[in-house]
């Protein structure tokens, strides 16, 4: 076991998977002598060489455009793009192009590229870096979209999606980055991508999150047991293809959910599992399905963000709203 930060476990997966497989290459602004702006692919140029760890020009649609010519070619590129709100001028290659070849081609193509985006809030960014962007991928069918939420899943994670057929959306909450944890660097025993994990057994309601809100969610269930009440908390990890059955377990037995994630509500992907949840629950749900989530308003400015991100105490609020009827 080796205490790595969640972005080093990011660095030891894509090495492991360039050592796998030669056909791996790693692209984006930044990512060679910088390392990236997280550092996330420090030391991939200098052991594996400039023609498999590939710096780019400032041009995201050129990026993801030159991963499918790659992809196509029997490449496996992984794209980063630097900051989440930097992927919308990709946007066209990733919903035209990346994730409908296969479809296109009657299963002929598969393009197996992985779209590395760093999400979310809580670093004091200014615009158009700390956007949660994960619905408007999810809508997209073709793409296969996760998120890690610690190291031990970013190790492997990265790994699964690197071997993935399909194209992968790989979210990595960026505000977790330097989170620590035990991880098994030599190991292969690892929970299967698309499978969701519950992280807090509990008894009274069911809390749902992925990516960086997994932690403030543990962190309320722990505020929540000294009032006496249970939580569970599940890490969904994969939010397409979504692991249902592991939420609807859950909620069949405690009979209420709160629904978490940065991105505003309106929309958001807890309306998705909301939905699902009323459809299969329904007779077993003892309170509506209650999501905590960002505002209907463009990410603030840093200094105001704390009021904008789901935060213990609104997570809790939830909890105590879904006991009033």
């Amino acid at each position: 076991m080796t205490t790595l930060t969640l972005g080093k476990a990011l660095n030891e997966g894509l090495r492991k998977a360039m050592e796998n497989d030669p056909k791996v290459l790693v692209m984006g602004e930044d990512v060679g002598k910088l390392g990236g702006v997280f550092r996330i692919t420090d030391g991939l140029q200098k052991d594996f060489g400039e023609e498999r760890v590939i710096d780019t020009p400032l041009a995201e649609s050129g990026i993801i455009g030159t991963a499918i010519g790659l992809a196509l070619r029997g490449y496996r590129p992984v794209c980063e793009i630097q900051f989440d709100g930097f992927v919308f001028p990709a946007a066209d290659q990733i919903i035209t192009q990346l994730a409908k070849m296969r479809m296109r081609s009657l299963g002929a193509l598969s393009l197996p590229v992985v779209v590395r985006i760093p999400c979310g809030g809580g670093i004091g960014a200014v615009e158009h870096h700390s956007e949660s962007p994960e619905a408007y991928f999810t809508h997209t069918a073709g793409l296969r979209v996760v998120t890690c939420s610690n190291p031990v899943d970013a190790f492997s994670m990265i790994q699964q999606s690197i071997a993935s057929p399909d194209p992968v959306i790989f979210f990595e909450p960026k505000r977790r980055y330097w989170d620590k944890a035990e991880v098994e660097v030599d190991g292969t025993d690892w929970t299967p991508l698309h499978e969701a994990r519950v992280v807090q057994p509990g008894e009274h309601v069911t809390v749902l999150a992925y990516g960086p809100s997994v932690k403030t969610c543990l962190e309320a269930a722990a505020a929540a047991a000294s009032e006496g009440r249970s939580l569970e908390v599940i890490d969904l990890r994969s939010l397409n293809p979504l692991d249902i059955g592991t939420v609807t377990e859950s909620v069949n037995r405690t009979g209420r959910c709160v629904v978490v994630h940065e991105a505003p509500v309106f929309s958001g992907f807890g309306a998705e599992l909301a939905a699902r949840i009323t459809e299969r629950c329904f007779y077993r749900l003892e309170a509506p399905v209650l999501r905590v989530g960002g505002f209907s308003t463009p990410y603030p400015p840093s200094r105001v963000e704390d009021d904008y991100l789901p935060d213990l105490d609104r997570i809790l609020d939830a909890v105590d709203r879904t006991f009033g009827w």
